[in-house]
């Protein structure tokens, strides 16, 4: 008898959901130099010719950001809220290296959260595309399904063994309450 206890316990395990990307842009609202950036500072790309914005890589915490002369900022790969403020000092930082001296405090907008974690239950992939609305499966191409949860305004990548990547999201508490739409739509047709 205990032996299907504990069966029962892991197809049914916990929920479980993360950030593990936080993509936000802001305005230093300064002109910035990119070709003097490019050629004074270490981690840096830039070719103009291919794209108008200079990469620079932050090794902790570990990010990247896309500067554009206009000022403009795009910063990936932050974790937390506390890891994309660190990433937007060491650019200003960097910045005061090259004589550009940014005195405001940048207005971050959170512009996509990436998410990943576990419903906690294995997923038959070919019922779910046949029974939610606003997915797509093509198992041939990608092992994954894709559910686009409209009404919390977030996708959702599923996978058979209950593996799940959101995005879509601009707060960590969207990123919960669509988890929680999500188990809801599914415990309806897992049952």
């Amino acid at each position: 008898m205990p032996k299907k206890a504990a069966k029962k316990k892991k197809k049914e395990g916990t929920k479980s959901i993360s950030v593990v990307n936080i993509v936000v842009s802001t305005s230093l609202k300064h002109d910035i130099p990119l070709e003097k950036m490019a050629a004074t500072l270490p981690n840096t790309e830039y070719n103009p010719e291919q794209f108008p914005g200079l990469v620079i890589r932050i090794k902790e915490p570990k990010t990247s950001a896309l500067i554009f002369s206009s000022g403009n900022v795009v910063c990936t790969g932050a974790r937390s809220m506390e890891k994309v403020d660190e990433s937007i000092k060491k650019i200003i930082k960097a910045l005061k290296k090259i004589n550009i001296n940014i005195t405001i405090t940048p207005e971050i907008q959170i512009q996509n959260i990436v998410a990943s974690g576990s419903v906690g239950m294995d997923l038959n992939l070919n019922t779910l595309a046949m029974k939610l609305e606003n997915t797509e499966y093509e198992p041939e191409q990608f092992p994954g399904l894709v559910y686009k949860l409209k009404e919390a305004k977030a996708t959702f990548l599923l996978f058979t063994n209950g593996k799940i990547v959101c995005t879509g999201t601009k707060s960590e508490e969207e990123v919960h309450k669509a988890l929680d739409k999500l188990i809801g739509n599914l415990k309806k047709i897992v049952k």
